[in-house]
């Protein structure tokens, strides 16, 4: 709402509260609903991939638009924190349609502690690994928890940028690994700690100096020593008067679908991993913890509860079928609601949830799903999207299926 004045942002038309009962639910539950301005453009890489001649000055006007509204969030103080091509879009089909920036689920007031380490892999900057580096050690307890956590500023944003027109031009991004994996590369993340990147004769020789010049300067990895807002829209291929009409390779790469999917595909893995903080545990084998109860039982000869669940190697197969039944009877749950004498829908769905996490603790897809739905191990702390639940469910029993035929 901060934000959504500026033209070169898509616009928040109205916001009403209202009780709506969706289809899955037994009665209405309160909402916020944002309706936004139709943008019939398009996402941007979907747009240089329907234009066969789209050109560096077209490129560079795509660049402006987008750094005078990165311009206005950072005036209100408020870093964006998720810039990439899918959220920029244009307004309408023509040729001089407005771009506009959209997607603020992950936008935050810098007041110099933006710590959380939240990025999609392709453009994240140095720093904001940096903060996710001792992040997770904090956690694990390699090293202290600093009076004074590491920060990172709106600067990020301009990273961003940078990887942004580097995509725009050529096709493909100027950091990106070889090996795919769920989990950030260490090739990858060291490319992007040292600002590592080429501009690679086939596709950069018909490509301005200019152009190389601002991606070099916004692509440094010391915050300081990146161009700024202003030193961008002041930059000479913002405002040249030469024709720049070499049309780029970006269109061609990109009309390749299975490119595109292939960048789109590695965004969506890895934002669960990526933008939510660390809520591992480890646990120690049972053999090794010194724990007074443990002893106790151990004295008195007590056994574990059977609600206790153990991984047994042995009976693999079987333990795999139990694990997939109880995440199909989630997604039961989810679509059909049932609850019993005396329970609500909600208990319900935390019970059926408990046990389907006891049974497929190991699967990282499933953890990462139930820290973004804020479960704390009991039950959900929020409303839960059960619809969005049950489809993420169902990829985890592909995941799960997969896993266990190849094994």
């Amino acid at each position: 709402m901060m934000c959504a004045t500026h033209p070169n942002i898509v616009q928040i038309i109205e916001v009403f509260a209202n009780s709506v009962q969706f289809p899955h639910e037994s009665s209405p539950r309160a909402r916020l609903l944002i309706v936004m301005e139709m943008m019939e453009g398009g996402e941007l890489f979907h747009r240089i991939s329907q234009h066969r001649h789209f050109t560096e000055k077209q490129a560079s006007q795509v660049t402006k638009q987008a750094t005078l509204a990165l311009r206005h969030c950072h005036l209100l103080n408020i870093a964006h924190r998720d810039l990439k091509p899918e959220n920029l879009l244009f307004k309408d089909n023509s040729l001089d349609a407005p771009v506009k920036l959209c997607d603020f689920g992950f936008a935050k007031i810098d007041q110099g502690d933006l710590m959380t380490p939240q990025f999609t892999p392709y453009y994240v900057a140095p720093q904001v690994l940096e903060a996710q580096r001792r992040h997770q050690k904090e956690k694990s307890g390699i090293i202290p928890t600093s009076p004074t956590p590491y920060t990172y500023n709106k600067s990020c944003d301009l990273w961003s940028l940078g990887v942004i027109i580097y995509v725009m031009l050529c096709g493909y991004p100027p950091f990106y690994s070889k090996h795919h994996s769920r989990t950030i590369p260490k090739d990858m993340r060291r490319k992007i700690m040292t600002g590592s990147f080429e501009f690679p004769e086939e596709e950069w020789s018909q490509i301005s100096e200019m152009a190389k010049d601002v991606v070099r300067k916004l692509l440094k990895v010391k915050p300081e020593e990146r161009l700024t807002i202003e030193g961008v829209l002041d930059h000479p291929w913002l405002n040249s008067t030469e024709a720049l009409d070499n049309v780029l390779p970006s269109a061609q790469l990109m009309m390749d679908k299975a490119v595109v999917a292939g960048i789109q595909q590695a965004h969506a893995e890895q934002l669960a991993n990526m933008r939510i903080q660390d809520l591992k545990v480890s646990l120690k084998p049972l053999h090794s913890v010194n724990n007074p109860i443990l002893r106790k039982r151990k004295l008195l000869g007590t056994k574990p509860k059977d609600s206790v669940y153990i991984h047994d190697h042995e009976n693999g197969a079987e333990d795999s079928n139990v694990a997939l039944e109880k995440l199909r009877d989630v997604i039961a749950q989810c679509i059909l609601p049932q609850a019993g004498k005396g329970e609500n829908e909600d208990e319900k769905l935390n019970e059926v949830m408990q046990e389907a996490w006891k049974y497929n603790r190991e699967c990282k897809l499933l953890r990462d799903t139930l820290q973004s739905f804020s479960w704390n191990g009991r039950g959900f702390t929020d409303k839960v999207d059960r619809l969005k639940l049950a489809e993420i469910v169902k990829q985890v029993i592909e995941e799960q299926t997969t896993s266990h035929e190849s094994q």
